[in-house]
């Protein structure tokens, strides 16, 4: 059984205090969410109006080395179009930089809208076949629907000695702009899995006022201990919407 973990608390990834043992050979950290139903008129209701915003959460991953700082940033790629990329292939998994270590490409080149759910795992996997280490599964842009919104795939006891931690963050794209902000989000949550989809452990984030205002949240992190691996719930909201401006905390 899953243990529900409180802010702060930290447990070990192999093994809990029931004596239950998991396959770390590839762990999935699952993360959920669901927007507040926004309360309407009448007359809303009668004819549809009062329709639910659609936020985009972007979830990234920071891999860390010995010194908490994410030492390889990656590279920029231009596409044809002259879009450029930067941190592409380095040591931040994100929408623009799918998987670790190779970046392979941006969510929208992997998983275009609409991917069936089947093809989409047929990716990961053959990804996850041909050397990638981490997998970063899509970008939901409403948090409808049951289960994870969000995955990032990793073959955790794979990973180079050099990594020493993975930071999970949170941000709502364009949430100053669009003010819109974590106290407008309910049921968020994080989770981790192992190889055979049992759950390890959850946190669920609870409604707090600390949220207002608040368009990005550290959410959780692993990091190596005494050989294996270990996970601590955070729930650390910040104000800023880009995560690049949380990036820089790690890299100076």
């Amino acid at each position: 059984m899953a243990i529900n973990l409180q802010k702060g608390q930290t447990i070990d990834l192999r093994k809990n205090d029931k004596g239950e043992s998991f396959d770390l050979s590839k762990v999935t950290i699952g993360l959920g969410w669901d927007v507040k139903q926004k309360e309407g008129s009448f007359l809303g209701k009668l004819f549809g109006t009062n329709k639910e915003e659609e936020f985009d959460l972007d979830v990234i991953a920071f891999l860390l080395d010995s010194n908490g700082k994410v030492a390889n940033l990656g590279k920029e790629l231009v596409f044809s179009n002259g879009q450029k990329v930067g941190l592409h292939g380095g040591d931040v998994v994100f929408f623009n930089s799918m998987t670790f270590p190779s970046g392979t490409g941006t969510s929208n080149m992997l998983f275009p809208e609409g991917t069936p759910k089947h093809t989409i795992q047929q990716k990961i996997n053959q990804l996850l076949s041909n050397g990638e280490l981490m997998v970063h599964t899509g970008d939901n842009l409403t948090g409808e629907g049951d289960g994870d919104d969000e995955q990032i795939i990793i073959k955790l006891e794979s990973l180079p000695a050099r990594i020493e931690k993975i930071v999970f963050l949170v941000c709502i794209y364009q949430g100053i702009q669009k003010n819109q902000q974590f106290g407008k989000v309910e049921n968020a949550f994080i989770r981790a899995c192992d190889s055979n989809n049992k759950e390890i452990a959850r946190y669920t984030l609870s409604n707090s006022p600390e949220l207002e205002n608040k368009h990005s949240l550290v959410f959780g992190e692993t990091y190596r201990h005494n050989n294996g691996w270990k996970f601590r719930a955070i729930g650390e909201p910040l104000h800023t919407d880009n995560f690049v401006d949380v990036l820089k905390k790690y890299i100076n």
